[in-house]
């Protein structure tokens, strides 16, 4: 048992890719765009022009989820630190796959 060559060169290749990314941030980033309420507002008219795009930040602390607004400037600074973050994800989702097929 064990991995391949192959399978060894993925891992190999994916370690050296994770050993590029930066910083990362934990959670979820979702844009959204909102209707605030005022019945004369743009946002309610016939072709609505909705406020935003607002960017929120949502994620797990000591087991409860946090969400937080981040204004344009913070999220254009932490931008990759989310795709870092992202990118790892499925990176490790590729490492479980190979330990996966070399148990079997």
């Amino acid at each position: 048992m064990g991995l391949t060559r192959t399978q060894r060169a993925q891992a190999n290749r994916i370690a050296s890719e994770l050993a590029t990314l930066g910083p990362t941030l934990p959670g979820t980033l979702t844009r959204r765009e909102t209707r605030c309420g005022k019945p004369t507002c743009r946002c309610n008219a016939d072709r609505p022009q909705l406020h935003g795009p607002y960017w929120w930040w949502t994620r797990s602390v000591a087991g409860k989820t946090v969400t937080r607004m981040l204004p344009d400037d913070l999220y254009e600074r932490y931008r990759a630190y989310f795709d870092d973050q992202r990118r790892a994800r499925q990176l490790l989702a590729e490492l479980d796959t190979l330990g996966l097929a070399a148990l079997e």
